[in-house]
């Protein structure tokens, strides 16, 4: 297990009112049970307090370009020597004219991801970590703006989920993986626990001993695994849910029993069903209400989960 301590270089970042001002949203505290907020994440998440979580699990929209309600959000890095310089230690507003130079399509899709990343910087514990889950079309404009946003030196990993399914394209290779961007609130205090872990068969379980064939590997930052398959015992209907396995990993390594994870973007609730299932507390929030619905019939038979 990876446990850290030190007082890291962190950007500044403008806080949001929080409890105090929430506008007429309901109060939450990490003393209220597992929860789950019918409503636009950018009105929830202000009024959940700072640090309350362990492990932020994102899997946005990729780039729809459906109309979204805009918030102003001031980030600020810091010129002190003990800062964590961004990208090529550039400021925040010029990495950010350089990449809508690039790609004009980009601006209205960060305009709408790029506060609530800061909200989920502000909501993360000091050993908190982010998942963010991408396609191949955003996932290195999103990598370059969370160095400048964290910080360079709180990327931890590029997760490649891959899979198999779908059409064979014929004039490229089929785009047949995910990216999962992971970065941390303090570099030098995170929580990682890799023995917590569930491990996986080895390729070539003839190249080691039958010991550690039998007892399997931990996954690499490759994971090859299936989708949620039509006639299986996690499908719910939801057209883009995750599978249970990509996202226990995540919750595994990431925090502890009793821990807080939190997921804003929730969809059909695999993150708090894994949550649940390995002892950890969770929130949820979607303004879809068919994600609502599918939600309200997922912990049906789970007591203590209310709805918002």
């Amino acid at each position: 297990m990876t446990t850290l301590s030190a007082a890291p270089a962190v950007p500044e970042i403008e806080p949001s009112p929080g409890n105090d001002d929430n506008g007429g949203m309901p109060v939450w505290s990490t003393a209220s049970p597992d929860t789950v907020f019918h409503d636009d994440n950018i009105r929830v998440l202000p009024c959940l307090p700072a640090g309350s979580f362990t492990m932020i699990y994102l899997d946005p929209p990729f780039n729809t370009g459906r109309r979204q309600e805009r918030r102003t959000v001031t980030a600020v890095r810091s010129e002190s020597a003990t800062s964590t310089a961004g990208f090529k230690g550039r400021g925040y507003e010029r990495i950010r004219g350089d990449l809508l130079r690039y790609d004009d399509r980009f601006d209205d899709y960060w305009e709408f991801l790029e506060p609530r990343l800061v909200e989920a910087w502000r909501l993360l514990a000091d050993d908190g970590t982010l998942y963010l889950h991408l396609d191949y079309r955003e996932a290195h404009y999103a990598k370059v703006l969370l160095d400048a946003l964290f910080g360079r030196a709180s990327f931890l990993n590029e997760i490649i989920w891959a899979y198999d399914y779908g059409a064979k394209a014929r004039r490229r290779w089929p785009a047949k993986h995910d990216t999962i961007l992971v970065y941390v609130k303090n570099p030098d205090a995170y929580h990682f626990d890799s023995d917590a872990v569930d491990r996986e068969p080895y390729m070539a379980p003839g190249l080691v001993t039958p010991e550690k064939a039998a007892r399997g590997k931990l996954p690499t930052d490759v994971w090859w695994h299936t989708i949620v398959t039509t006639t299986g015992r996690e499908k719910t209907g939801y057209p883009t849910q995750k599978p249970e396995g990509i996202v226990r990993r995540m919750v595994q390594a990431s925090s502890r029993p009793g821990d807080w994870v939190l997921d804003f973007f929730a969809g059909s609730g695999t993150t708090g069903a894994v949550a649940a299932a390995l002892g950890r507390r969770f929130v949820l929030v979607d303004d879809n209400a068919d994600a609502v619905a599918v939600m309200r019939e997922r912990f049906a038979g789970m007591p203590g989960v209310e709805f918002r």
